[in-house]
C-alpha cells in the first residue's frame, strides 16, 4: 500500500513516497516544489510515481492552496486526509489552550520527535526546534505532554524586517561569527543568534520543569543552516513531520483494523 506523505508550508510543498504507511517504511522518492509551482506537480514530479493508495498531509498554507494540492491529487483520483490538532494523538498529549488552533505542522514534527525519542532510548523531555519562513520552539515533558512552545521570526523574516525599517540596510550575504566588523555579518549573526538564544532557553525551561536534560531536535528547510551555530546540543532530523506523518498513519491503521 504505497503512501504519500505531504507537508504543505508557508513556502514550498515537501512530499516523500513510501511502500507503505507505517514507520519504518522505505522511501521511495521524494522532492519539494515552491507553492507558487504547485500546478506542475501532475505533469512533472508526480507524473511517472506509482500511485499512492493513501495520502496523508499537514498544511498550513491555507485552504487555496490546500485545494490547489487536491487537485493535483486528481491525478491518482485519490483523496488525501488532512492532519488537524488535537487533544491527543499517537501518543502525544495537546496541552495548547485551544488543540486544533496549534499549526498541524507543529503537531506532526512533535509526534514525530516523540517516536524517535522513544524508538532511540528511555523516556526523556524533548524540545522540537523548526526553522523556517518562521521558527517555532516546543516544549514536550517526560510523559509526552506537549507542554507549549515558542513562535518567532525566520531569518528572512528578521532581515526584511530591518531592511524596511532602518535606512541604508540592506539584506546581506554576511557570514555568522562571533564578533562581527561589518554591517552584513553583524545582521547574519544578529538573526541566528536570536534563533539560538530562543531554544536555549526553551531547553533551560525544560530542564528545570523536569529535572532532566532534553533532547533537542531540529527540522525545518533552513535548519541545516542554524545547526553548527547552536549554542546547545542539536540534533539534525530532516525528516521529522515525515516521520510524524508515518506514525500518525501507522497508529490511524491500527485503529482501524482493530475496529
Amino acid at each position: 500500500m504505497t503512501f504519500l506523505a505531504l507537508d504543505v508550508g508557508n513556502t514550498r510543498l515537501k512530499w516523500a513516497l513510501y511502500d507503505a504507511p507505517c514507520v519504518g517504511a522505505t522511501l521511495l522518492a521524494s522532492g519539494a516544489q515552491f507553492l507558487e509551482n504547485i500546478e506542475t506537480l501532475e505533469e512533472g514530479d508526480w507524473s511517472t510515481l506509482p500511485p499512492p493508495r493513501w495520502v496523508l498531509g499537514c498544511v498550513v498554507a491555507g485552504d487555496a492552496v490546500k485545494r490547489r494540492v487536491e487537485e493535483q491529487l486528481e491525478l491518482w483520483d485519490v483523496t488525501p486526509r488532512w492532519v488537524v490538532s488535537s487533544i491527543s494523538e499517537a501518543g502525544l498529549l495537546n496541552g495548547y489552550d485551544h488543540p486544533a488552533r496549534l499549526g498541524s505542522d507543529r503537531w506532526v514534527a512533535m509526534i514525530g520527535a516523540r517516536q524517535r525519542l522513544l524508538a532511540n532510548g528511555p523516556k526523556r523531555p524533548c524540545v522540537v526546534v523548526m526553522v523556517g519562513t518562521a521558527v517555532t520552539v516546543e516544549a514536550i515533558d517526560t510523559e509526552g505532554r506537549f507542554l507549549g512552545g515558542i513562535i518567532l521570526p525566520g531569518h528572512g523574516i528578521m532581515l526584511r524586517a530591518l531592511e524596511s525599517g532602518t535606512a541604508g540596510l540592506h539584506v546581506p550575504t554576511g557570514e555568522v561569527c562571533d564578533f562581527p566588523t561589518n554591517t552584513s555579518d553583524a545582521l547574519t549573526s544578529g538573526g541566528t543568534f536570536a534563533i539560538a538564544g530562543a531554544v536555549q532557553r526553551m531547553v533551560e525551561n525544560l530542564r528545570r520543569h523536569c529535572g532532566e536534560e532534553p533532547v533537542c531536535y531540529m527540522t525545518g528547510g533552513a535548519g541545516w543552516k542554524m545547526a553548527p551555530s547552536m549554542s546547545t546540543q542539536v540534533e539534525l532530523v530532516e525528516s521529522l513531520i515525515f516521520d510524524g506523518l508515518l506514525e500518525i498513519a501507522d497508529q490511524r491503521l491500527a485503529l482501524t483494523s482493530s475496529t
